[in-house]
């Protein structure tokens, strides 16, 4: 489950490894080359209020699951997009099997299924597998329409 608070990120500018929680007010930095780094946690039942809804930088949810092939297909573009877009997006994802009360809240009715939260509300939404280049025009086009 996603309760563990903070995860490892290696900077992808210096190579330090940094402990990054999983809620902040702030971005995340390297601790060394003060460089933003990719925030990629996972969120649950219990926190995805503060880890989501709460996030400082818009969210994006993947809804998925282990045994999901397209999911797995899906991850590490999504990994890719946190890595590009670094201390301007939250990639937070959330394992069904593990929150079934997240599923219900958001009629997850097909995995994987990704949502943009901006300041605590859904301003966008997909489900299915895309290809890389579609995802990252949907993304794109959720954050160019969400500024706050």
């Amino acid at each position: 489950m996603a309760d563990s608070g903070s995860a490892l990120v290696t900077c992808p500018n210096c190579g330090k490894t940094n402990r990054i929680p999983a809620a902040a007010s702030g971005r995340p930095r390297c601790g060394s080359c003060r460089q933003d780094l990719p925030w990629i946690v996972d969120a649950g039942d219990h926190d995805f209020g503060l880890v989501a809804e709460q996030s400082p930088v818009p969210a994006l949810i993947d809804f998925w699951a282990e045994w999901c092939g397209p999911c797995r297909m899906v991850s590490p573009v999504l990994d890719k997009l946190a890595r590009e877009k670094a201390g301007r997006i939250k990639l937070v994802k959330v394992d069904v099997d593990n929150a079934p009360g997240l599923s219900r809240r958001f009629d997850v009715q097909a995995i994987p299924t990704l949502m943009v939260i901006v300041d605590g509300r859904v301003v966008a939404r997909q489900a299915g597998a895309a290809p890389a280049q579609v995802l990252r025009s949907w993304l794109d086009g959720a954050l160019a329409n969400n500024r706050g």
